[in-house]
Parts: structure tokens; C-alpha cells; sequence
């Protein structure tokens, strides 16, 4: 079973930044970060293939965050720039069995999921 941890959430003022931290317990897969917020839908933030050959990000997000990966340290990371109130939310990282070219942006189509990190962005 593979095991997904987050790390680096906290809180910062607008306009701040935070990188976020995904560690696998083994494997490579496409991976992605999504985010929730009480009584809404888990949104899908961004997403990056098992090769780092293709990324996408949420409209709401690009230009802002940066989604990378380091295959060595099966670990994933979410630059978070030009923070607002608005991305405050549960983050949390997830990944797609087997070696997809496809980045995904269902939530159904992520088999592992991490336990998620709190970000609070204060105005």
C-alpha cells in the first residue's frame, strides 16, 4: 500500500508564499494536489505526470503555483506564490496507479491519497 505525506502547510498573510510537500513511500506516479474547504467538493489545484513531461494547473491557480517533482526522493512539491484568502483550504496530495501520461483532474481517478495540510491565508 502506498503511503502519501504532505508537509508545509501554515498559515501567511496575503500576497505571501508557501511550498507544500508531498513524500511517497515508494513508486513514481502521476500525481496531483487538491484542495477542500468545509461543505465544498474537493477542487482539483494541479497536477504533474510521472516524468514531469506535462503539468496543469486550476485557472483559479495559474500564474501563482508551480507543481514539481523529484523522482529520486519520490517527492512532489507545490509552490505557492501570491497567496489570497480565497486559497485558504485542507491540501492534499494524491496519486494515479500504474505510469499515466495523463494528468487527471477527477478526484475518482487518484488511487492514493494523502492525509492533507492545513493552509490559512489571512487578508
Amino acid at each position: 500500500q502506498v503511503q502519501l505525506a504532505e508537509s508545509g502547510g501554515g498559515s501567511v498573510q496575503a500576497g505571501g508564499s508557501l511550498r507544500l510537500s508531498c513524500a511517497a513511500s515508494s513508486g513514481t506516479f502521476t500525481m496531483g494536489w487538491f484542495r477542500q474547504t468545509p461543505g465544498k467538493e474537493r477542487e482539483f489545484v494541479a497536477g504533474i505526470t510521472w516524468n514531469a513531461g506535462s503539468s496543469i494547473y486550476a485557472d483559479s491557480v495559474k500564474g501563482r503555483f508551480t507543481i514539481a517533482r523529484d523522482n529520486a526522493k519520490n517527492t512532489m512539491w507545490l509552490q505557492m506564490n501570491s497567496l489570497k484568502p480565497e486559497d485558504t483550504a485542507v491540501y492534499s496530495c494524491a496519486a494515479v496507479a500504474g505510469l499515466s501520461f495523463y494528468v487527471p483532474s477527477l478526484v475518482s481517478a487518484y488511487d492514493y491519497w494523502g492525509q492533507g495540510t492545513q493552509v490559512t491565508v489571512s487578508s
